[in-house]
């Protein structure tokens, strides 16, 4: 199991309506501090964060992830969303 397979099984305990994971370690090589865990950027939508503060969210998804930091995850960004707000725009 990758990496993002296990991010991805793990997070699915929050039954999210919208999950997206990037993989942005490429970007982050060699950096001061870094000892081998990769960067994401995780963008997550979910009933379980409606009500709840940005840093509650953060909070459940380091709850589940916080083992893999910082021997497997060295860098971790996230947007969490509930399933009652509007899901963000992209633009590539």
């Amino acid at each position: 199991m990758t990496l993002i397979e296990e991010i991805r099984s793990r997070l699915s305990v929050l039954a999210p309506t919208m999950l997206d994971i990037r993989d942005d370690s490429a970007q982050h090589r060699g950096h001061a501090g870094n000892n081998g865990g990769g960067h994401f950027f995780l963008t997550i939508a979910s009933a379980e964060f409606c009500g709840k503060s940005q840093v509650m969210r953060h909070r459940q998804v380091y709850a589940i992830l916080g083992d893999l930091i910082p021997q497997r995850i060295h860098a971790l960004s996230i947007q969490a969303i509930a399933a009652d707000e509007p899901l963000p725009v992209t633009i590539d």
